[in-house]
């Protein structure tokens, strides 16, 4: 499976601060729990990725 791989599997994502000063990605699916912690700034260049994405999948549409 890839980028441009569909797949029909539904997910709940949530994105919050922990109280260890953490930045967290929870992915749920399937009984499958998923915590992805990040630094701060790593947390920020993801976001700048995600934004970047979002650019470039706009203007393919």
């Amino acid at each position: 499976m890839g980028i441009n791989s569909e797949v029909d599997i539904e997910a709940n994502l949530q994105i919050g601060p922990t109280d260890q000063g953490m930045v967290r990605i929870y992915v749920e699916s399937q009984g499958v729990e998923i915590p992805m912690d990040f630094t701060p700034d790593e947390a920020e260049e993801i976001a700048e990725e995600i934004r970047a994405a979002a650019g470039t999948a706009r203007n393919i549409k």
